[in-house]
């Protein structure tokens, strides 16, 4: 499994950036995708997921401000980031996983996003 994520860049705060991340290989069709961001200095965390039945989670930190979206035809996640801040500087991950006799997880390349203030 591979995924190829696109979309970062730098990037004024109040600005907004899409990102993408398509996956393929052999992916079972019940899964999580979604992203993780990983700032200088500091732990990879969960910024946003949703499930193949279209069930979302968010950070606290970007709730109301980041939309998480999954074509499953295209085994393809976005995510709309809007209203940037200088704290979501951070190198952006995507990640699929499933559970299918054991737990499976694969990660994208990573894509740097930088908010000017």
């Amino acid at each position: 499994v591979q995924l190829q994520a696109s979309g970062g860049g730098l990037v004024q705060a109040g600005g907004s950036l899409r990102l993408s991340c398509t996956a393929s290989g052999n992916i079972f069709a019940i899964n999580v995708m979604g992203w993780y961001r990983q700032a200088p200095g500091k732990q990879r965390e969960l910024v946003a997921d949703v499930t193949s039945g279209g069930t979302t989670n968010y950070a606290d930190s970007v709730k109301g401000r980041f939309t998480v979206s999954r074509d499953n035809a295209k085994n393809t996640v976005y995510l709309q980031m809007n209203g940037l801040k200088p704290e979501d500087t951070a190198v952006y991950f995507c990640n699929i996983r499933w559970r299918l006799m054991s737990e499976r997880t694969y990660w994208g390349q990573g894509t740097e996003v930088t908010v000017s203030s």
